[in-house]
């Protein structure tokens, strides 16, 4: 990413270009990022190729004024922080899924931050419903963010008794007492994280496959979210109201007036089929 690119970021998310890449420009950054872009699965659904490469990644953000999911939000935002200044790290994740099973690897990317000022940080912008600030690496206490309680707190074995490798034991990242995913320690690139984008693009077992999901964090702390005609408005209490959308034209204004998503269709989940799997973009 270049300096016209980063400034283009920037205005994508309404910030300013920060004199140091500080802990508290930091926040700002993520709580700006998640209030702008959406969190969003629909290019699976309308047939748009998804490519783990930098310059397809900001053209769909920054010049699409689109959203994505955590490969693409996390890839991004990663390449900005890193032209601002930060020192930053990509980190392989595996979703915690029903009965607190570990998904595949590769499931999520999340990003490690050094600021200037000497802070490491847990950033997260492709989570869905996350932390709406940093969480501080190296804490292993409580930390009260306004999505909730969270706690970065070292791994116990997996079912395999694995704990981590030689780049340090795996960590649980929990909220509100549940845990959410397990990061490795191991320095990642972009390009690793193919299988996953793969998998989650083709298989008939992923929930991106199987459902349609648009959401971003709102000024007040809240959420609204647009899954597929359902629209729901979640308060900063957790209270949640809901609507079905009876028209196309009423979707789509949605998209547009809510998300800042211009379609000129309406996505619709796609039936997938086993015998699909293998026939995705990675």
């Amino acid at each position: 990413m270049d300096h016209v690119q980063a400034d283009a970021y920037l205005r994508r998310i309404g910030a300013e270009r920060p004199a140091w890449p500080t802990a508290e420009v930091l926040r700002d950054l993520q709580l700006r990022h998640l209030r702008t872009v959406p969190f969003e699965n629909l290019s699976i659904h309308l047939g748009e190729e998804i490519v783990l490469e930098e310059e397809r990644l900001l053209n769909k953000v920054v010049d699409a004024r689109r959203g994505g999911f955590c490969y693409e939000l996390n890839g991004a935002f990663g390449a900005l922080l890193a032209e601002l200044g930060y020192e930053v790290t990509l980190l392989a994740a595996r979703v915690y899924g029903e009965g607190e099973r570990l998904g595949i690897p590769y499931d999520h990317l999340a990003l490690r931050v050094r600021s200037v000022d000497g802070g490491e940080w847990l950033v997260d912008v492709g989570f869905g419903a996350n932390s709406h600030l940093p969480l501080a690496f190296g804490e292993r206490t409580e930390q009260v963010d306004p999505a909730g309680t969270f706690r970065v707190a070292e791994a116990a074995a997996d079912a395999a008794g694995v704990r981590g490798d030689a780049s340090g034991a795996d960590l649980d990242v929990v909220r509100d007492g549940r845990p959410q995913y397990r990061l490795e320690m191991r320095p990642r690139v972009l390009g690793d994280f193919v299988s996953g984008v793969w998998w989650h693009t083709t298989s008939p077992v992923s929930h991106f496959t199987r459902s349609l999901v648009c959401s971003r964090v709102t000024e007040d702390g809240g959420r609204i979210t647009l899954s597929g005609r359902r629209f729901t408005v979640t308060g900063a209490d957790g209270v949640k109201e809901g609507s079905d959308l009876a028209t196309d034209d009423k979707v789509l204004e949605t998209y547009r007036e809510r998300f800042g998503i211009v379609l000129d269709r309406v996505p619709v989940v796609k039936a997938f089929s086993p015998g699909e799997v293998g026939k995705g973009s990675g």
